[in-house]
């Protein structure tokens, strides 16, 4: 056995043993870190493969932005685990045929490579690592589907700008034109008075 398949087995292995933990660990924060620890080792089978670019964008989209942030706000907001795992039973008899689904396709697609070992891939999926040959196809065959993307993309940031930009009435707002026209004069008012003992105010009291 080649030293390559040797490492292809031992990611495989830590990618299954941390997708599973993903799902089965009670702690938000470590399903989260296993995931990342899933993402690398995804990364890693792809230079096995020879697809650098792909493994590339991985590790620096989904672990230096996505979970990061993930990460963050699963530490940041106070999860009620208790509430969410209220309806873990009754969703199971949808959870458990999905699953079975997903491992039945898995599974004929690996062994229809098995089963059809004289099917090879064409020419271009040699260097599909490359940027260039995932730049022509792309910006060729598949042109009208990333550009449709990036609509989608545009239209999704325009949106989450859209959203924060409205008034709301729960929360304080201070329009910052408002602030920088304030003058010294309608933040204080300096009043004179005449300093006065504290025996001088009650002897006038006892006077009185």
């Amino acid at each position: 056995m080649e030293f390559k398949t040797i490492l292809f087995y031992a990611f495989s292995t830590i990618l299954v043993v941390s997708a599973l933990c993903v799902v089965t660990a009670r702690n938000p924060v470590h399903a989260a870190l296993f995931l990342v620890l899933s993402f690398f080792t995804s990364a890693a089978i792809w230079i096995l493969l020879k697809a650098e670019f792909l493994a590339i964008v991985l590790v620096l989209v989904y672990v230096g932005a996505v979970m990061v942030l993930f990460l963050f706000v699963v530490m940041m907001v106070d999860i009620d685990l208790d509430n969410i795992r209220t309806g873990f039973k009754k969703s199971l008899w949808v959870a458990i045929p999905v699953g079975l689904l997903i491992v039945f396709e898995m599974t004929a697609v690996m062994l229809r490579g098995f089963w059809s070992p004289e099917m090879t891939a064409p020419a271009a999926a040699a260097n599909i690592g490359t940027t260039k040959e995932l730049g022509k196809l792309l910006y060729t065959q598949y042109v009208y589907a990333f550009e449709i993307a990036a609509a989608i993309l545009l239209v999704a940031i325009i949106a989450a700008v859209a959203l924060t930009l409205r008034r709301r009435t729960d929360a304080r707002y201070t329009d910052p034109a408002a602030a920088m026209k304030v003058r010294r004069e309608d933040r204080i008012r300096i009043v004179k008075m005449p300093a006065e003992s504290e025996r001088a105010s009650k002897a006038k009291g006892e006077a009185k």
